[in-house]
Order: C-alpha cells, then sequence, then structure tokens
C-alpha cells in the first residue's frame, strides 16, 4: 500500500479520471450485482407461476435490456478513463525519472551502466500503467462484488451463507502468502532485465572490439547466463503460481459443493425457493470469481509494485551537486577562477587534489599539464561543478560556485572533450547544439573556423549528413573538429580544452591549433595537454603533481629552469 499510495499521490494531477473510473467501477459492480435478482425472479415465476410468465417476462427482459446497457456504458468510461490517465501518468513519470537523473552529479553515473538506466526510465514506468489502468480498477470491481455478494447472500439465507465463506478464510491467506513470496522475485527479475539491458547496450556500443578481439563467443555466454538467470527467476515466481492458483480455485470449488450439499437439503425441507437457490449459485460465482481473479492480480500487481519501488529508489536518491535554495542566477562573466586551498577525492582516502589554490585571470590562456591521473581532468571538471570540491572553494568573479546556479555557471563555459560525444543527428544540428538562436550561416561560419568545413562540404549531404550514433561515420579528428565549432558557435567567456587535438594528424592539428589561436581571445582558456605543441604558446603553463601546483611559467621559463616541465618535454620527444 505504501507504493501505490505514492503512485496515487504522483498520479493527482489525474486524479479526476482516477476518481471517474472508481465510480464507474462501482457503479458497474453494483449493477452486475442486480443479475442474478433478476434470474431469481423469472426462474420462481416459471416453478410457481408460470400464467404470470406473459406480463412480467417482458417487463424482466427490458430491466435487463436496461442493466446491460448501463453496464456497457459504465465498462466503456472505465475503460477509457482508466488508460487515459494511466498512459499520461506513464509519460509523466518516464520524463520526471529521466529528468531527475539527468541532473544528478557524475558520481552517480560511476557504477550505473546505461542500459540499467534506461530500464528504469522505459521498463519500470511502462507497469505504471497496469496499477492505474487495471489494478486499482480490478481491485475497487472486486471488492464490490465480493461484499456486494456477501451483503446478497445474508440477505438470503443466513446459514448457507455462512456456509458458502467457510473457506474464505483459507484463501485470504495463501493469497497473502503468495505475495509475501513472490514480490521478492519480481523486484529481483527486474533487477535481472536491466543488468541484460546494460550488458546489451556495452556489447552493442563495443561491437568492434568485441570482434577484432574474437569475444563473441564469451558475449554470448554472458547474454545467455544472464537471460538463464531471469527464466530461473521467473519460473520460480511461476513455479508458486502454479500451485497457489489451482489450489485457491479448488477452495472456490469447495465451497460450491458444500452450498450444492447444504443447499439440496435445505431446498428439499421447503426452506429455500428454487428461484433462490439459483441465485444462490450464481452469487457463489460472483464471489469467487472475483477471489480468483484477485489471486492472478495479485501476481501483477506485485509485479508493479517491485517496478514502482526500484523507480522511487532512483527519485529518493539526491545529487551531490546541486543549487543553493538562494542560489544566485549570474549573467555572463568576465571569467577570473580562483581556486582556494581545494582538495577533492573521488573516493574516501584518495585524494586527486590536496590543498590545491591556483588563480587564473580573465582572458589568460593556463595550460596544464602533468602525467596521467595528477588530476588536469579533475581541475577542468570541477571548474564545471561536475562535483564540488571535498573542502575549500572555487570562485568565478570572486563568487563561490557553489553560491551560483548551475545552469547560469554551465552558461558561461565551453568545453572541447577528448572523447568527443556526437549526437545521432546532422553535422548541423551537433554544432548547433548548446547555441539556441544561432542560424544557418553561424554554423558554416565557425565550421570555417575549426577548419571542418572542409570535410563537411565532402560529405554526401554536407551539414545535413547524419553522424550516426556517437559520430561513427565520421573519424576521430573530423569529432573533434566539430566540437571545436561547437565551442565557436557557443562563444561563452570561459573554454575548456581536455586533449582537444588528441586524435588528429600532424596537418589537422595545426588547422586546429590556428582555430584555437582565433577562439581563446578575449577568454579564459584551460588547455589540458599532453603534446608540447598545443601547450607551448599558453601564457602560463601548470605543471601538477601529488595533487598540487608542482611549478608554473611560460614555455621558455620552464626550460630554462629545468625541472619537471623540462623533463615531460624530453620524455615526450624520446
Amino acid at each position: 500500500m505504501r507504493v501505490i499510495i505514492k503512485i496515487l499521490r504522483e498520479a493527482k494531477k489525474y486524479s479526476p479520471f482516477i476518481l471517474l473510473t472508481a465510480f464507474v467501477t462501482i457503479v458497474n459492480s453494483v449493477l452486475s450485482l442486480y443479475t442474478p435478482k433478476l434470474i431469481s425472479s423469472l426462474v420462481n415465476l416459471v416453478a410457481k407461476d408460470p400464467d404470470a410468465l406473459t406480463q412480467e417476462a417482458p417487463k424482466l427482459a427490458g430491466t435487463f435490456l436496461v442493466v446491460a446497457f448501463f453496464i456497457f456504458v459504465t465498462q466503456v468510461i472505465k475503460t477509457y478513463a482508466g488508460h487515459y490517465a494511466a498512459w499520461h501518468f506513464v509519460e509523466d513519470m518516464r520524463v520526471k525519472l529521466y529528468d531527475h537523473i539527468q541532473r544528478l552529479s557524475l558520481s552517480f553515473y560511476s557504477d550505473k551502466q546505461t542500459g540499467q538506466l534506461m530500464s528504469r526510465v522505459v521498463n519500470d514506468t511502462l507497469l505504471m500503467e497496469l496499477i492505474i489502468a487495471h489494478n486499482i480498477p480490478d481491485i475497487i470491481a472486486y471488492t464490490v462484488m465480493f461484499f456486494g455478494v456477501i451483503i446478497m447472500l445474508l440477505s438470503m439465507n443466513v446459514r448457507l451463507a455462512l456456509y458458502a465463506i467457510l473457506t474464505l478464510p483459507l484463501v485470504a491467506f495463501f493469497v497473502w502468502l503468495y505475495a509475501v513470496k513472490v514480490r521478492p522475485l519480481f523486484k529481483q527479475r527486474h533487477q535481472t532485465v536491466a543488468e541484460l539491458n546494460g550488458m546489451l547496450q556495452d556489447d552493442f556500443s563495443g561491437i568492434k572490439e568485441i570482434q577484432i578481439f574474437n569475444r563473441l563467443d564469451r558475449e554470448r555466454d554472458r547474454v545467455a547466463e544472464k537471460t538463464e538467470e531471469f527464466t530461473s527467476i521467473t519460473m520460480s515466481a511461476f513455479k508458486k503460481s502454479s500451485v497457489v492458483h489451482p489450489f485457491i480455485a479448488f477452495l472456490n470449488q469447495l465451497g460450491t459443493v458444500i452450498v450444492i450439499g447444504a443447499g439440496g437439503l435445505m431446498a428439499a425441507r421447503g426452506e429455500l425457493d428454487p428461484g433462490e437457490i439459483v441465485a444462490f449459485l450464481l452469487y457463489l460465482s460472483s464471489l469467487y470469481s472475483p477471489i480468483n481473479s484477485l489471486a492472478r492480480l495479485n501476481e501483477d500487481l506485485q509485479d508493479a509494485i517491485a517496478a514502482g519501488e526500484r523507480m522511487f529508489d532512483v527519485l529518493s536518491i539526491e545529487s551531490d551537486v546541486k543549487d543553493r535554495e538562494d542560489a544566485i542566477e549570474m549573467g555572463s562573466r568576465q571569467g577570473n577562477i580562483e581556486f582556494k586551498n581545494v582538495s577533492f577525492s573521488y573516493n574516501e582516502g584518495t585524494e586527486v587534489l590536496k590543498d590545491f589554490s591556483l588563480k587564473i585571470k580573465s582572458g589568460e590562456t593556463v595550460a596544464l599539464v602533468g602525467s596521467t591521473g595528477v588530476g588536469k581532468t579533475t581541475i577542468a571538471s570541477l571548474i564545471a561543478r561536475f562535483y564540488d570540491p571535498t573542502e575549500g572553494k572555487i570562485e568565478l568573479d570572486g563568487v563561490d560556485l557553489r553560491d551560483m546556479s548551475i545552469k547560469s555557471l554551465h552558461d558561461n563555459i565551453s568545453m572541447v572533450l577528448q572523447d568527443v560525444f556526437l549526437f545521432h543527428g546532422t553535422v548541423e544540428e551537433n554544432i548547433l547544439y548548446g547555441a539556441e538562436g544561432a542560424t544557418h550561416e553561424d554554423v558554416v561560419r565557425a565550421a570555417r573556423e575549426s577548419h571542418a568545413e572542409e570535410f563537411i562540404s565532402e560529405l554526401e549531404y554536407g551539414y545535413d549528413t547524419i553522424v550516426g550514433e556517437r559520430g561513427v561515420r565520421l573519424s576521430g579528428g573530423q569529432k573533434q573538429r566539430i566540437a571545436i565549432a561547437r565551442a565557436i558557435l557557443r562563444d561563452k567567456p570561459i573554454l575548456i580544452l581536455d586533449e582537444a587535438t588528441s586524435a588528429v594528424d600532424n596537418r589537422t592539428e595545426k588547422l586546429i591549433h590556428e582555430a584555437i589561436d582565433k577562439i581563446i581571445e578575449n577568454r579564459t582558456t584551460i588547455i589540458i595537454a599532453h603534446r608540447l605543441s598545443t601547450v607551448r604558446n599558453a601564457d602560463r603553463i601548470i605543471v601538477i603533481e601529488d595533487g598540487g601546483v608542482r611549478e608554473m611559467g611560460t614555455h621558455e621559463e620552464l626550460m630554462q629552469k629545468g625541472g619537471a616541465y623540462k623533463k615531460l618535454c624530453e620524455s615526450a620527444l624520446a
């Protein structure tokens, strides 16, 4: 009930449709209760007063027709209103879940597979339709039918009604026991599906590596193993289902046997009319039918509740990086950046930066160099506030980044990463990404300045060419030039270049350097690179070592100093 209540709270926007569904469901159930009464009246007329059939039968038939018509109307309203609320709720929850996930800090993604997250957004939310459109209306209908039938039976014959419900406590116990045993299995099944989705997403993304390293059999076996695990969990649930449902049906039949035996004796003694026996058996069928249906509905409900629990588990996660309540909305900044005694670690006990301090002036180009893993990319990530410092603070134009809204901070930053990500779309769409309102002429200008136009013009459809998933149809150098064009078009006061020329040849690198020299003018630029040609013209070169600043100066100053930077240069040339 805790999960169902949460779901209903989330769906309160559609409460008019849900309440309408509940109302017509109750009306439908009450009307259905009237049908055995009509049949009972007809049987009694046949048995006791056949002469009255000429007058009464048409009346009973007309009443039955009216009842059937309103059952039809309420069923139509119930089906449409329930599904309208359910599918719109699924739509809302998918968007809400996606929006929540995309706003979580990068630390959340460090141990998550894309396929698992996709399973939460697509598969788990899908089962919410079952709860809104089917489970809740069915529970209402079956509950009304159950208690309605009990009342009708008691009103007809108390003793026979008590005989009829003798088996109900045992049925209720087995339904409860089944729910307790099967829900963990359904939750485990959802997790297995998520893991399988994650595995498939990884495999399809890494198909080159799988083929070139001849790991096809290994990956097939891994998928087969996970699929077998899913089947095993599912069969474990259905093994319980295959025993419980028939046993509940048997108990219901046992109740019918008791009624037939006891009712027959009572009819023989004249304690019951023939029509009452028929009505009693019809009502008994209406009593046991909801019980059987509830037992089967319970299986779907447990599956949906397990999905709901997983969905709310994600929604309950709070981002490590989020706006303060009084976060400042900042406009365009000058670009003065200062690290003040910053320490940071991805994992507790392993510090990447230790008491790190650095000032970067507005319009200055600073290059960060050092061996792999010393924290160069971490510095860039902290500036973009993908993470928050463990200790100390970072200021932009004298304002702590944590006091600014994340949106306004990102509105001041452009970034070109080593692992360029291009969306499945056209070349132009990818260059336009992050630059709302730009025109085609702006795109062409940015492509020209990044020296991307020369290869774009040779593509089959030019700027309208589809680049494929992650830009698979382009080379590494082409993707990086598109990323640089994207940064040029974005035109922000802070530019971060993280290994922006790592995947290009010497000629392309020269062209990109010419583009970079143009775009860094009047911008605060942070360059992370191993290639000396990329960093030698920087205003300052910062050598990072052991989580702090080892050396600082221009290329010439550091070469004359003969320290860590010169050793890096010599090792690069070796």
